[in-house]
């Protein structure tokens, strides 16, 4: 029994590929330079630094691609009449959320030189419609170039 514990088995998996490393490494004592392997992990394909690259855009250090944006003009048009459209509907004591906020600009323009007052329902308004706004602009920038670039 004990000798089954003493005499060496090569167990395979992380850091060993076979048989003949681990003999080499017991002949030779000093270190050889090979490579861990494994078959859980993709073969080796070693890691860039994204600050090395910097020869490759002409000496200069380029992170996103120039367009980044990919703005199109027909995105903000959709965007502003699909807030306009559902906003304007009546659903506020019979008034609608632009006309609201529109009839808040009135009022406090009536007063010019003095600024609104913070418990003016201006900047409810001013808030509610814009968040909407920059909300329907955004998800319509994420669907417009998510449907344009095949991403669903």
């Amino acid at each position: 029994m004990a000798a089954t514990f003493a005499t060496s088995s090569t167990i395979v998996g992380l850091g060993s590929s076979s048989s003949s490393l681990q003999s080499s490494r017991v002949s030779s004592p000093k270190r050889s330079a090979s490579a861990l392997t494994s078959s859980f992990v993709k073969s080796g394909v070693t890691a860039r630094n994204p600050l090395r690259l910097a020869g490759a855009s002409g000496g200069k250090f380029v992170c996103f691609e120039r367009d980044w944006l990919r703005r199109d003009f027909s995105v903000i048009g959709f965007g502003l009449i699909g807030w306009i459209a559902p906003s304007s509907i009546p659903a506020i004591n019979g008034k609608s959320l632009t006309g609201l906020f529109f009839e808040s600009i009135g009022t406090e323009l009536a007063h010019f030189p003095l600024p609104p007052p913070l418990t003016s329902q201006f900047w409810l308004w001013l808030v509610t419609w814009h968040l909407g706004l920059f909300l329907c602009l955004t998800f319509g920038q994420i669907g417009f170039k998510g449907r344009t670039e095949d991403y669903f």
